[in-house]
């Protein structure tokens, strides 16, 4: 049996008519860019994740910078970010001027709530907390501390779509939370699409107006903005796929319960919290000589993946000389990288071929 990564094409297969008819609809009504279906999608997606606001752009790295610059985050600041992370969340905060500082990981692979203090300087604006793998980061403590530092919370939710800690879902801990929906996410469009979510309505509204030209209406523009708009036909997609997200998670879940009984402990990331609520976008392992079983799943017909293989302080595009070696300021993204491995998961994956994947590696690690 062949376990692919992930499968799209059998997501499709499973609700082509109602994808097909939704597509069809918006190129009937060639509502193309942003209009009626941006905006249901939007409502939709708040009412699912329980926000106040949801303001649809281009794609996720987008809601990322779009909500610094609302903010007001640039030149001369600074904004803590995990060590390990795709590199979107550091980019963005580059393209405004900001520079980011980089915290290290915990044992979750998400931001270490305990090393965020030493990090903070007169310039610190704001945290970005990123939901790994679909796990909730310690947003519950980084929220406070936060608060009590004066800095704002941004969520890069980009993995974790249907991740909740104590019932609240990601996305409503920080000012602002950010998606993708890249097509490989938990909710995927069929090209690049993104929003954030904000409890605050005018920080909604400015994040619209940078997206769409800095326009209050059109010809009307009162800021700098950027071309950022949510394209209606993958609005509509994301509203034909929305209703099935609720199963398509309990089967990521099931496979996940599945491999932790499967697997031995100690390749294992700790498991979540009982308060929390992990979206499994990935489920990742550490492994000893990670490539060469990597190499030998492959030949058996398992597809595996690394998310990711440098931490970002290990990127030459961030690397500072003046700054400590980040092997030494870095010990826990530095293990990851060089250990983890990401199994095939998704509602593609059934007990079956999840059982394979777990022999397959328990075989090569006996």
């Amino acid at each position: 049996m062949t376990v692919p990564f992930l499968d799209l094409h059998a997501q499709y297969c499973e609700i082509q008519a109602e994808v097909d008819a939704a597509m069809a609809e918006v190129i009937a009504s060639t509502a193309f860019i942003s209009g009626p279906w941006a905006r249901r999608f939007e409502e939709a997606f708040a009412a699912w994740n329980g926000s106040p606001h949801c303001v649809g752009c281009a794609n996720g790295t987008d809601a990322i910078e779009m909500a610094l610059e609302a903010l007001g985050i640039g030149p001369g600041h600074e904004v803590i970010v995990p060590a390990m992370t795709w590199i979107s969340t550091a980019e963005a905060v580059s393209r405004v001027g900001a520079r980011p500082v980089f915290v290290d990981v915990g044992a979750d692979a998400c931001l270490d709530p305990d090393r965020i203090e030493a990090a903070i300087s007169e310039r610190t604006r704001a945290v970005i907390a990123v939901h790994l793998y679909g796990r909730p980061a310690a947003v519950d403590r980084i929220r406070p501390l936060c608060d009590r530092r004066g800095l704002l919370l941004i969520e890069d939710c980009a993995q974790a779509h249907g991740a909740s800690i104590a019932g609240r879902r990601v996305g409503n801990w920080g000012h602002v939370g950010t998606f993708s929906f890249f097509p490989g996410k938990n909710l995927g469009a069929f090209g690049d699409a993104g929003c954030l979510v904000t409890a605050d309505g005018e920080l909604a509204e400015q994040c619209r107006r940078i997206g769409n030209h800095g326009q209050v209406a059109k010809h009307d523009h009162r800021r700098i903005g950027r071309n950022s708009r949510l394209d209606g036909l993958q609005a509509a997609v994301l509203l034909a796929k929305l209703p099935h997200l609720e199963r398509w998670l309990s089967l990521r879940r099931a496979c996940a319960a599945l491999y932790f009984r499967q697997l031995p402990e100690e390749i294992l990331l700790p498991p979540p919290a009982p308060d929390q609520e992990h979206a499994y976008h990935l489920f990742v392992v550490r492994l000893p000589d990670r490539d060469r079983i990597a190499a030998s799943l492959a030949a058996v017909g398992i597809a595996t993946a690394i998310h990711y293989p440098l931490g970002l302080p290990f990127l030459p595009l961030y690397r500072d000389p003046e700054s400590a070696d980040p092997a030494q300021a870095f010990p826990h993204c530095l293990a990851l990288q060089s250990s983890i491995l990401s199994l095939p998961m998704g509602d593609h994956m059934t007990p079956a071929s999840t059982q394979r994947v777990a022999e397959a590696l328990r075989s090569l690690l006996a």
